[in-house]
């Protein structure tokens, strides 16, 4: 869902944790995982947020700072319930992932993070389309 400014999207974002979702926040500085850990972190997330999974691409910009630093962690799902980030319980739910360390249009990111579902399903499910 596109937002128009970084207000809106810090609401939406709330709003989806508020409801128990899982959030994951796109940066260059969240943690690289390979094809195959991002498919087992989807379903993990998926589990965890009652099969509600948010991803979030920040706009030109970037994401806004107050997703950034409030209270967000580098996120393994072998590492729940270890918060690196302050801010109390905020980002209890949110999640920090980088799809690469380079930087992306943000119509270029949907598009590989489309990819990387659609990979992370077929691994799960275990055809050939990964190799």
């Amino acid at each position: 869902i596109w937002h128009k400014n970084d207000d809106e999207l810090v609401r939406a974002v709330q709003a989806d944790q508020d409801k128990g979702h899982c959030v994951v926040l796109l940066d260059s500085t969240g943690k690289m995982r390979t094809s195959e850990q991002f498919s087992e972190d989807m379903y993990q997330y998926l589990d965890e947020g009652g099969s509600r999974l948010s991803y979030v691409i920040g706009g030109a910009e970037g994401l806004p700072p107050q997703l950034k630093y409030d209270g967000y962690e580098n996120y393994s799902p072998s590492k729940k319930g270890k918060k690196k980030g302050g801010g109390g319980n905020s980002g209890a739910n949110r999640k920090m992932l980088s799809l690469s360390s380079m930087t992306f249009t943000h119509q270029f990111a949907r598009t590989l993070l489309m990819e990387q579902i659609y990979r992370a399903s077929e691994i799960r499910r275990g055809s050939g389309y990964h190799k």
